[in-house]
């Protein structure tokens, strides 16, 4: 007999402003704990100390949670000069001191065109990627260095805010796996002193922006069960750059039974991947195998489809 799973079917997409000082695993449980949900996931960490956006997908969302991994991210970082740490933030340990040359906003964008565009980074030691089965910043805690390969990142813009003597605010607009704490050590390094960052907020990430987002307070604050889960965006948002199809009965049963369906429209180009509708409930994702034929590639759960 199959283990029934504790908590609630809650389904949706949450826009939590995470937190400072909370890892982005921490604040997903702290969520499906108020959630009361069976199930959650995020879609891309922010380091303790980042504050910002943080997609948290409940439920049937988790399913689509990868089409965000690609987005790109906009965020607002205050950058200090002639300070470096061991992990390119305020959280480490100092490790070199340099004086700061003095500055005009010209000097300032003459070093920041050279990083916009597509440019090279190695990630930082303090990062969650793997080497050899293990976290870098596992590594980096026991004062191991491995080498790490460069990888091109795009920035698509770098935007001054303000500058204030040995520091600025910067808005960063990239492509997905850029380090904003890299980001900051290089400009320092160009610069000829150093830097760190100070402050890191993520605004954006992929459709979505801060204008949506809700805090941790404002969630303890609503009343009931009904009333949190009013705060949840749909699970189509996640796909929503995707062409949408509206399948009729036949067809609907027919891909949530695992087989391939013919429908009307020949207007999608094989291989696309597309959204699929009955009586305007989202059923999943489909696959155009040739003109005419749709092929089922993530569906929602029946149960769910049917009580939406």
């Amino acid at each position: 007999m199959a283990r029934r799973r504790r908590g609630l079917p809650v389904n949706g997409v949450l826009l939590l402003d995470k937190p400072q000082g909370a890892s982005s695993n921490h604040a997903l449980q702290r969520a499906r704990r108020l959630f009361q949900a069976q199930k959650a996931g995020h879609t891309g960490t922010l380091d303790p100390m980042a504050t910002g956006l943080l997609p948290v997908c409940f439920g049937e969302a988790t399913k689509f949670s990868s089409f965000l991994l690609e987005a790109d991210k906009v965020y607002r970082t205050r950058i200090q000069l002639g300070v470096v740490t061991d992990t390119g933030d305020a959280e480490g340990e100092v490790i070199e001191r340099h004086g700061v040359p003095v500055l005009g906003g010209t000097d300032l964008e003459r070093v920041l065109a050279r990083f916009r565009g597509e440019i090279e980074q190695v990630p930082p030691m303090y990062s969650a990627l793997k080497h050899q089965g293990r976290k870098l910043y596992e590594l980096a805690r026991e004062g191991k260095t491995v080498e790490r390969a460069a990888r091109r990142v795009t920035v698509y813009d770098a935007r001054l805010l303000a500058h204030d003597g040995d520091a600025f605010t910067l808005e960063v607009r990239c492509s997905k796996g850029t380090y904003i704490r890299t980001l900051a050590e290089d400009i320092g390094r160009a610069l000829g002193c150093g830097a760190h960052i100070t402050a890191l907020r993520r605004l954006k990430t992929g459709p979505f922006d801060a204008s949506d987002m809700v805090a941790f307070e404002g969630l303890e604050a609503q009343p009931g069960q009904a009333d949190l889960e009013a705060r949840l965006l749909p699970v189509d948002v996640l796909v929503a750059h995707l062409p949408a199809l509206d399948l009729d009965a036949e067809a609907a049963a027919r891909l949530q039974h695992g087989q391939s369906a013919v429908v009307a429209s020949r207007a999608l180009a094989p291989e696309a991947t597309t959204r699929l509708y009955h009586d305007g409930i989202f059923i999943g994702l489909g696959v155009v195998r040739v003109a005419g034929e749709i092929v089922p590639r993530r569906l929602l759960s029946t149960a769910t489809a049917d009580s939406a």
